[in-house]
């Protein structure tokens, strides 16, 4: 059995999936979004959060089965309440063997993949296939806008996606609205264009901008520096995104 890190398991969330949920939280992410909201969560390895409050570690070690009797130990209430285990992060595929693990050991939960979709196939699979519905990120379709504003190319996403459709795994494309990068009626209309008739799509949901994402970054020694005009008004054109004929939800 693998051991993984964990930085931060949020018990009865009612936003990370269906019901009542646990949220697990692994550490370490390949993209390096400006505006990320868990910078905690970008580095591979635990570190020092300080605040006034005074400090904290964020991430901790668990092996595959201490984290599996953690997370059994709620499955009752969870299943009693719709909900499950939702895998978040950072990016839990770069946990992939470890998160699959976890999940083999479960004891008949609701298992949510919240993921960005930038890993390896393999990866990828190992923990989608595990998984009752999945949480697809889809940030910018443009190559070089992706590049520009999360760090590393979009190929790997779009293949992942495509994956997705063919898995049987039902998936929500979820697109976070940042003014000025990601909400352009260009990038909304090209994400209908890549995901209008994918098998498995159950919906789009759109995240509005969260002002308080550069909240944290002082407390783990970087800076927050937006590479937009956070003051810009979003444009939540849904119009758009209902020619996918699919559901679209302002989460």
């Amino acid at each position: 059995m693998s051991a993984g890190i964990v930085f931060d398991i949020r018990e009865f969330t009612v936003h990370d999936g269906p019901g009542i949920r646990t949220s697990v939280f692994l550490k370490g992410c390949p993209l390096s979004c400006s505006w990320c909201h868990n910078p905690e969560g970008r580095a591979r390895q635990p570190q020092i959060m300080r605040s006034p409050a005074g400090e904290r570690v964020a991430g901790k070690e668990y092996t595959a089965v201490e984290l599996a009797e953690l997370l059994n130990k709620q499955a009752d209430i969870l299943r009693a309440n719709e909900g499950g285990v939702t895998f978040s992060g950072g990016e839990p595929l770069l946990q992939s063997e470890f998160v699959a693990q976890v999940i083999d050991l479960l004891d008949d939960v609701h298992v949510l993949l919240d993921t960005s979709g930038y890993a390896g196939e393999d990866d990828f699979r190992r923990v989608a296939e595990r998984s009752k519905l999945v949480f697809f990120d889809l940030k910018l379709v443009d190559p070089a806008a992706h590049r520009r504003y999360t760090g590393v190319d979009n190929a790997p996403i779009l293949r992942n996606l495509r994956v997705m459709s063919v898995i049987g795994v039902p998936f929500v494309i979820r697109v976070p609205l940042i003014p000025g990068v990601t909400d352009t009626d260009a990038n909304l209309a090209a994400i209908v264009d890549t995901v209008r008739g994918l098998p498995g799509l159950v919906r789009v949901d759109l995240l509005p901008y969260n002002k308080a994402a550069g909240a944290k970054y002082e407390s783990v020694g970087m800076e927050f520096k937006p590479d937009y005009d956070e003051t810009r008004e979003l444009n939540v054109n849904t119009a758009i995104l209902q020619h996918a004929n699919v559901p679209v939800r302002i989460a």
